[in-house]
């Protein structure tokens, strides 16, 4: 019994050998074939043509939205129509040629004159009144106003009839030979020096061979004093200002981007000048000062923008 006990346990003790050393072996196949696959993968991977960094490709699409986005941009700013007072655009728009401004102001001597006196001298630039002769003999403080602008380098004084017309133009320019005669006595009492004429109540141009007509009622006048030798001056735009408020029709920007548009587009009466009309009433109060000061700083941003004397416009 001894014995069949002792051979019992030498084979169940074989028995736990050969089973751990099986188990030994199908581990170390395992692991081998494990090993053998992590080779294969590797050679796989070496064999794959090299992957650009993940980086590296964001930064290359960042480029080309980059450059298509600069391509947009370019394309966009080919078509913008630029406005607006502090204009960023003069270097794009405005450097071919000379243009010329031509700041004109009517009905004076009057309270108001003064201070256009002061504001061409203060901003350095040449202005043009239109006087009327009855105003300059209304009072020593409005014929003082006359003198002022006759002595200031800055300011040329032109022809704006004796009577204005009385305000009633149509029977004004009935009797063109009338109406000659009252241009003839507001020179000769104001001493004016150019023969340029402004009729009242009418945008007639009459400039060397050319001329514009807006009502045929002052026709006949300004043809009478063409053939005295005398220049018929109109305009292009006009700015009203209330007097008393200063409230303009126009805000400054409005006006200056007309001007503008006026000298871009050449559709002014002459191609790169434009006549600007306004009255010296409209400057008696601080706004309006500031108004046209705000104005005429807007179009000195222009390098080729001349304020100039209307005796200087092109025949």
């Amino acid at each position: 019994m001894c014995k069949l006990i002792f051979v019992m346990r030498k084979l169940v003790n074989s028995g736990v050998v050969w089973v751990g050393l099986s188990i030994s072996i199908f581990g170390f196949y395992s692991c081998n074939q494990s090993g053998t696959n992590k080779v294969q993968n590797v050679g796989a991977v070496d064999s794959m043509p090299p992957k650009k960094d993940s980086l590296i490709a964001v930064q290359d699409s960042i480029s080309k939205v980059d450059s298509l986005r600069k391509d947009t941009i370019t394309k966009m700013e080919e078509n913008v129509d630029y406005k607006g007072t502090k204009d960023t655009t003069v270097l794009l728009t405005d450097t071919v040629s000379p243009r010329y401004i031509y700041l004109t102001f009517d009905d004076g001597p009057l309270n108001g004159s003064q201070h256009l006196d002061s504001i061409a001298t203060a901003k350095g630039i040449k202005i043009n009144a239109f006087l009327i002769g009855n105003h300059d003999k209304m009072s020593k403080k409005l014929h003082s106003f006359t003198e002022r602008y006759k002595n200031n380098p800055l300011v040329d004084c032109y022809n704006h009839s004796y009577w204005h017309a009385h305000n009633k133009y149509s029977t004004f320019y009935s009797n063109p030979q009338t109406a000659f005669e009252d241009f003839e006595l507001a020179e000769q009492s104001l001493g004016l020096t150019h023969k340029i004429v402004r009729l009242p109540g009418r945008n007639i141009w009459y400039i060397g061979d050319r001329k514009k007509v807006d009502l045929k009622s002052g026709a006949s006048t300004a043809e009478l004093l063409h053939q005295n030798g005398y220049k018929v001056i109109g305009w292009d735009c006009e700015w009203k200002i209330n007097g008393v408020t200063g409230k303009p029709d126009l805000s400054v920007n409005q006006l200056y981007t007309q001007m503008k548009n006026l000298l871009r587009k050449g559709t002014s009466y002459t191609k790169n000048n434009v006549v600007l009309l306004t009255h010296d009433n409209m400057y008696q109060t601080k706004k309006g000062q500031r108004l046209l000061s705000d104005l005429i700083d807007s179009l000195k941003q222009h390098p080729n923008y001349r304020f100039e004397f209307v005796r200087n416009y092109p025949q």
